[in-house]
């Protein structure tokens, strides 16, 4: 799945959570998390990425990203998912 069709599929699907690559064709997880962010979907994003120690902090904030994980962090990637949806569930 690329960008486009992430952001026009998730309203349709209803995630509880949405992982993103930062490198996907069509639209980056970036513009695609920005877009998402614009749906009447409230779910926790997490950008999952051979490239994040490029990323700014303020890019990644702005675009609404709940989390940014390290390709090479699986361990991280589950943390991530599981703190994500409990504390989505609490609220």
């Amino acid at each position: 799945m690329d960008g486009v069709e992430a952001v026009e599929k998730a309203p349709q699907i209803g995630p509880d959570l949405v992982i993103l690559d930062l490198a996907m064709p069509r639209m980056n997880g970036l513009q695609a998390a920005r877009e998402m962010r614009k749906l009447p979907i409230n779910v926790p994003i997490i950008l999952f990425t051979i490239h994040s120690d490029a990323l700014q902090f303020s890019d990644v904030e702005s675009a609404g990203i709940n989390a940014v994980v390290a390709k090479t962090n699986l361990m991280g990637l589950r943390q991530s998912i599981q703190v994500l949806l409990t504390s989505d569930q609490a609220n």
